[in-house]
Formats: C-alpha cells, sequence, structure tokens
C-alpha cells in the first residue's frame, strides 16, 4: 500500500464525521483525536518494532512486553480505583499471562523465540487481557453493589467473605469470559479475524494463516479465563477487614472517568 492509497482511507473517517455533524452527535472532537493518535502511534509501534526486529536482542522483547504490560495495566486500573491495590493487581495477571502464555508456545516450540513472533503475539494476548479485565471490573463493581445487603446478610449469619461473595464473584467471571467462548463459536463464518486475514492479504497461504489464527484463539480462551479469576480473586478480600465486614464505602464512591 503506498501513503496515497493510505490517505484515500481516511475517507472512512470523513462519513462518520459527517454524520456526527450532521445528527449534531458531538462526537466530531473525539474522532479526530482518536483518529490521529492511532497514527502517530501506530507509526511510532512500527518503526519501534523494525529497529527490535532488526537487532535481534532479547532485551528490546523484554522491554517491549514491559511497555505493553504496564500501558494495559494504566488502562485497565481506572475501572476499578476504588479496590485497594488494583494496580499491582492487574500488572501481576498480566505478567502471569504472559509467562503462561510464552512458556507454552515457546516450550512446546510452537513458535520460535524471535521477536517477531513473540512481540505481535503477546500484543494481542495482553490486550484482550486488558479489555476482559475491564469488562470483568466493570460487572463486578455493578454486582456488589447491587447486591450489598445480601453480602451483608451472609456475614451476619456467620459466612465467610468467600461466601458472602461467592456468587457476585462468579457472575461476574462469567460475564466477562461468556463473550470471548461466543465469539469463538461463530469464528470464521461470521467473521474472518484480523490476524488471518492480514496473513491472507499479505500473500500467506490461508491453510497457514488459519493455523496461526487458531493459535491465538485457543490464546485468548485462557487470557479471558486467567484474566478474570486472578483479577476476581485477587480484589475480593480487600473488600472487607480483618474482622470479616464488608467495607462498604469502597465501592459507594464514583469513578471520576
Amino acid at each position: 500500500m503506498t501513503y496515497t492509497s493510505l490517505a484515500l482511507t481516511l475517507a472512512f473517517v470523513l462519513i462518520p464525521l459527517i454524520l456526527s455533524k450532521t445528527l449534531k452527535l458531538g462526537l466530531e472532537k473525539d474522532t479526530i483525536i482518536a483518529t490521529v493518535r492511532s497514527v502517530i502511534q501506530l507509526f511510532f509501534v512500527g518503526y519501534v518494532l523494525k529497529f527490535v526486529f532488526d537487532s535481534e536482542s532479547f532485551f528490546y522483547i523484554i522491554l517491549m512486553v514491559l511497555l505493553m504490560i504496564t500501558v494495559a495495566t494504566l488502562n485497565a486500573r481506572k475501572k476499578g480505583k476504588n479496590i485497594k491495590g488494583i494496580t499491582w493487581k492487574i500488572a501481576f495477571t498480566l505478567i502471569v499471562i504472559e509467562i503462561v502464555t510464552q512458556g507454552i508456545l515457546i516450550g512446546f516450540q510452537i513458535i520460535p523465540p524471535t521477536a517477531q513472533y513473540i512481540i505481535p503475539i503477546s500484543g494481542m494476548l495482553l490486550g484482550n487481557s486488558m479489555v476482559l479485565s475491564i469488562l470483568f471490573l466493570n460487572r463486578f463493581t455493578a454486582e456488589i453493589e447491587a447486591n450489598v445487603e445480601i453480602i451483608e446478610l451472609i456475614l451476619s449469619l456467620g459466612g465467610t467473605p468467600k461466601q458472602a461473595i461467592h456468587n457476585q464473584l462468579i457472575n461476574a467471571i462469567k460475564t466477562s469470559v461468556i463473550p470471548t467462548i461466543e465469539s469463538q463459536k461463530t469464528i470464521g463464518l461470521v467473521q474472518l479475524p484480523g490476524m488471518m486475514s492480514g496473513q491472507i492479504i499479505g500473500g500467506a497461504d490461508p491453510v497457514q494463516a488459519v493455523q496461526f489464527q487458531l493459535l491465538i484463539l485457543f490464546g485468548l480462551l485462557t487470557t479471558a479465563t486467567l484474566s478474570s479469576i486472578l483479577i476476581g480473586f485477587l480484589s475480593y478480600p480487600t473488600l472487607f477487614n480483618e474482622r470479616m465486614q464488608f467495607i462498604t464505602h469502597n465501592l459507594s464512591q464514583k469513578n471520576n472517568d
């Protein structure tokens, strides 16, 4: 693709701008900011990746993965800022996911330990984990706020914090994981996934592209499940004090975002 062709694709940005202006949706500013940021960020990352790929240094690979984990953590924590220690909980979850997924992929020699494979795959899996973390935190907070009386009733009857919050925790985990499972049921029939489509457009054999896409899909199942479970079980104890009393003010405070 030439830069001229790329410039012509801005027509896809012009359409929502016109519709937003016509219908007075007020999305023009956000659309322009999102477009400019995506162009700058992606080109910047492209040049950085070119440098990393050419250097073939494992140090730069680790640095890139840590950068992705840091950005994902800072973004996801906004949805759980009223949960004590949520930043390190999310960071720990992402690190565990990276170790588990790359450990399987490299340990079983499914992919070679090179930047060309590790960084893109890590980006897709960590990005999905970030989104699932946000979904979980949103749902978990809503579940707790809607069932404060039930939680306190179970505690008053002698139940443990784990017993009191069990239903809310499980519901939040299931709700955040289900979209990943459901999307995989229709994969290939309703949509061709990004990685597979990119490889096919790049001239790769479609069957080979399918194999790599399945690798990602199976990895996404792990990231979806691990993200919700780890953050959930790390977070719920902080909602109770040492006397096993529910600290309601933790979640009653409104987020600023």
